[in-house]
């Protein structure tokens, strides 16, 4: 996530026509989809732990709707922070960035997924629900009707204007099958040894739909009008298949990595909300104008590293802060973000 911003704001020009340009930015470009799924996969996870504890399943659902919610909200106080610091155009305030497009995931996928008790009734829902949102993506993009939306309602669903960098059309999907994966994470929590069975499982789903994803893209196109790169579900169901793929890769890492290694990952990774909050002002903000499309290639990835260790800093002292300091009144909106 952080390679992807620094690389798309800080390289020159003379760079971005390079192949090693176009190779990070394919790579660096998982995080997004990335970002959504563990999402999705937290959140299944929380949901069905409080459901637990109340022996209630809606309960669950209602806490994640409320999350959503909150980190929809959140959304909106991101790009006033935005706006306050780099004195931006104001129709910023009404872009469909990625907090939004989580936030209304997650409370679209709490109503789906409270319907049943039932695992098997639970991840079939979803499974759909990734496919329709998939397959209707070319289709919204070419309905006439809603180019009379204002750009700012327009935006939730495709791209319309400067409004739109993540619609929910096709963004949602890959929120949608990570709920599935933290479903079936949740299922082998008491029997370990299908933890592994799970895992390969996992392994070959993904790598199985990258593969018939590749076949697929040197085909007739289903949607003729889609663009590849853009709304295809072929695009899509191999950018799910590297993510899906990344998880039993990062089960197995996990395993052999040394705690000095691993531990900053998993705080790191516990933190993700927060790191996106802060570094993208850094990136992208005035602080940064100096340099904004400035550096060599390689100096963006050295000054990748360099930021990543900086923000590991950063958050160490928040979490030092708050074992010390508990979050009242308003202040408990930001609690998404910090915790």
């Amino acid at each position: 996530m952080v390679m992807a911003h620094v690389t798309e704001s800080w390289t020159r020009e003379a760079d971005r026509g390079s192949e090693p340009f176009f190779t990070l930015t394919f790579i660096a470009g998982i995080a997004s989809p990335l970002f959504l799924f563990l999402a999705g996969v937290a959140s299944t996870l929380s949901a069905l732990s409080k459901g637990r504890r109340h022996g209630d399943h809606r309960a669950g659902a209602r806490l994640a709707r409320r999350r959503g919610w909150e980190i929809f909200a959140l959304g909106f106080v991101f790009r006033l922070q935005s706006q306050l610091l780099g004195l931006g155009p104001l129709a910023n305030m009404f872009k469909v960035d990625m907090l939004n497009t989580m936030g209304l995931s997650l409370v679209a996928a709490s109503y789906l997924w409270q319907v049943s008790e039932a695992r098997r009734v639970r991840i079939a829902t979803m499974a759909v629900a990734t496919g329709v949102i998939t397959m209707l993506t070319p289709l919204v993009r070419q309905v006439a009707w809603l180019a009379a939306l204002p750009d700012p309602l327009e935006a939730y669903l495709r791209p319309a204007g400067g409004y739109s960098a993540f619609p929910l059309f096709p963004w949602a999907g890959f929120l949608f099958a990570g709920l599935i994966v933290g479903d079936l994470v949740d299922a082998v929590r008491i029997e370990p040894r299908r933890e592994v069975m799970l895992q390969n499982g996992i392994a070959v789903c993904a790598a199985a739909g990258i593969m018939l994803g590749w076949f697929a893209s040197y085909l007739p196109p289903l949607f003729p009008t889609a663009s590849f790169w853009r709304d295809s579900p072929t695009f899509f169901f191999i950018r799910l298949g590297v993510v899906a793929l990344l998880v039993p890769i990062a089960w197995v890492v996990e395993r052999g990595l040394p705690s000095v290694v691993a531990q900053p990952l998993a705080t790191m990774g516990r933190s993700s909300l927060f790191v996106y909050w802060i570094h993208v002002e850094m990136v992208y903000g005035v602080l940064a104008e100096p340099i904004k499309r400035q550096l060599p290639l390689w100096t963006t990835l050295a000054a990748t590293a360099l930021l990543c260790v900086l923000l590991y800093g950063l958050v160490l002292l928040k979490n030092r802060w708050l074992e010390r300091y508990e979050l009242r009144g308003p202040w408990r909106l930001l609690a998404p973000v910090i915790r």
